[in-house]
């Protein structure tokens, strides 16, 4: 076990690091964007869609209709904390710290906008389901929520973070059971949809439905696109030109590469066949180095979500969940 005096200076050293800071400003802008999705998407509707947020809704409309006043930004609080404990014990504390911080910020920040800029500022009465609607339709307020919540719980799980509440319960069930992070959000969503039925017509729980679903494809969706690579594979017409383009790779680009044998099948020549991991941008810059170089080779690149192995980022080593070609683990990556 570390000694109390130990993990004060790693924390001490934590802060002083570039990275800190700005994963503190990634998770403190992801949770403004969720938590005015949540307020100014969902709560004038009162649609509950497969979030802690929609849960918490139907919990105040609940509590409302005996007496009770509970405020929608306690109550996410007061769960989030529960479900804090349990992440602490089942999922990696680096997981959790971060996500401490993002649980405790979204009721706050609910409240805060509750304060500042009140829905019913902006809501008018939906003339298909007589609810209060932002947009003018539930249909349409839906869009905006999933897509709002669906990127920052994208830009979030890619720096290991989460905004907390059932983003909690679907990492343990993507970590157990295997399942893409969009579908284990899908099914914890699907049980809380459920529980719409208790202060909502069926019209809106299908509406709920159908958002939850929705919600698992576009956290997927802004996954995959912000992890995106391309995988790119040259080979040159001439065997020497081969060293020029390995070099500008390893020596420009910074990344690391791997190199095969090959034989045309057609003319039987031997050449040269070069593989790496790109960035968009590095791809194209290869792609200018080519040309201004008159290299001529046959090209091929394919997009690659996933990655297992270590990645160059911003010319530091950093590990990231990918995944590859298993023969790219022991050479491509290798500084």
């Amino acid at each position: 076990m570390k000694s109390l005096k130990t993990n004060i200076h790693e924390a001490a050293a934590a802060l002083c690091t570039w990275q800190f800071w700005k994963e503190l400003i990634i998770m403190t802008a992801g949770m403004l964007v969720a938590a005015a999705a949540i307020y100014y998407f969902q709560v004038p509707g009162k649609l509950v869609v497969g979030t802690l947020s929609g849960f918490c809704i139907v919990l105040v409309n609940l509590a409302a209709a005996v007496g009770i006043t509970l405020k929608l930004s306690t109550s996410i609080l007061v769960i989030n904390i529960m479900l804090l404990i349990l992440a602490y014990f089942l999922v990696d504390k680096d997981f959790g710290a971060k996500t401490v911080y993002c649980a405790l910020l979204l009721g706050p920040l609910t409240g805060l906008l509750d304060k500042v800029a009140p829905w019913e500022r902006f809501a008018v009465m939906s003339q298909t389901t007589g609810t209060m609607s932002v947009m003018g339709d539930p249909w349409f307020d839906l869009c905006c929520f999933v897509l709002l919540l669906g990127a920052s719980q994208a830009i979030l799980f890619n720096i290991n973070a989460s905004t907390g509440g059932l983003d909690i319960v679907a990492r343990i069930l993507s970590d157990k059971c295997h399942f893409d992070i969009g579908t284990s959000v899908a099914v914890a969503g699907g049980v809380i949809c459920c529980t719409g039925f208790a202060i909502n017509p069926f019209r809106m729980v299908v509406i709920g439905l159908i958002g939850t679903w929705i919600n698992g494809l576009v956290i997927d969706y802004f996954t995959a696109g912000i992890n995106k690579r391309k995988r790119v594979c040259v080979i040159p017409d001439r065997i020497e030109d081969s060293e020029l383009v390995r070099q500008f790779i390893t020596r420009d680009l910074v990344r690391g590469c791997s190199l095969y044998d090959v034989t045309g099948g057609y003319t039987c020549e031997a050449k040269k066949e070069i593989q790496a991991l790109l960035t968009q941008d590095e791809f194209s810059d290869l792609m200018a180095f080519l040309k201004r170089n008159q290299v001529k080779a046959f090209i091929t690149a394919g997009n690659v979500s996933e990655v297992y192995g270590t990645w160059f980022k911003h010319h530091k080593m950093t590990e990231i969940t990918t995944g590859v070609d298993a023969r790219h683990t022991d050479t491509e990556y290798k500084s």
